[in-house]
């Protein structure tokens, strides 16, 4: 790996790092529980654009251990690796499918990591009486993911134009 690679993972991962305490100290005036904004995201979202896939699913995996070891718990880690992975996923369907813009891409990626949670927290408390939080969620992801893309496409499209990110 080139040591540009490197340090632009490490100011990446730092970045998402922050994003991710920035987001813990804010509150969020919505009197649903478990809903965030999602700002680590915007760095796996630009990751996955800039970089490719498997760059952002490091970047996401790495951020999502120190943000559970740092501010959360194991059960914590459970149900972001959960969503985590599934979003990663689901963004990266949608890229090489090139139907989705970016933000429709963070707007899937927000919707599929709140669908990886209640996934895993209904094998957790083995009980289905959870999916009826979904379609809040799925409210929730439709406007935090669309926030995400629109700030991840305005991100990529600047970056681009100064040539940070070549291959």
């Amino acid at each position: 790996m080139k040591t540009r690679n490197v340090a632009m993972y490490g100011m990446l991962i730092a970045l998402a790092f922050i994003l991710s305490y920035i987001e813990s100290i804010i509150p969020i005036p919505v009197p649903i529980p478990g809903i965030k904004i999602g700002l680590a995201n915007l760095v796996v979202v630009t990751a996955l654009f800039l970089m490719g896939p498997k760059q952002a699913f490091v970047m996401s995996m790495i951020r999502i251990v120190l943000v559970g070891f740092t501010f959360g718990n194991l059960s914590t880690m459970i149900f972001s690796f959960g969503g985590g992975l599934l979003s990663w996923l689901i963004m990266t369907i949608a890229k090489r499918w090139n139907k989705f813009s970016v933000t429709g891409v963070s707007i899937l990626g927000a919707i599929s990591h709140n669908a990886g949670q209640i996934l895993i927290a209904m094998w957790v408390v083995n009980s289905g009486v959870l999916i009826y939080y979904l379609p809040f969620l799925i409210i929730s992801g439709l406007v935090t993911g669309a926030v995400i893309g629109i700030a991840g496409g305005l991100i990529i499209n600047n970056l681009k134009k100064i040539e940070l990110f070549r291959p």
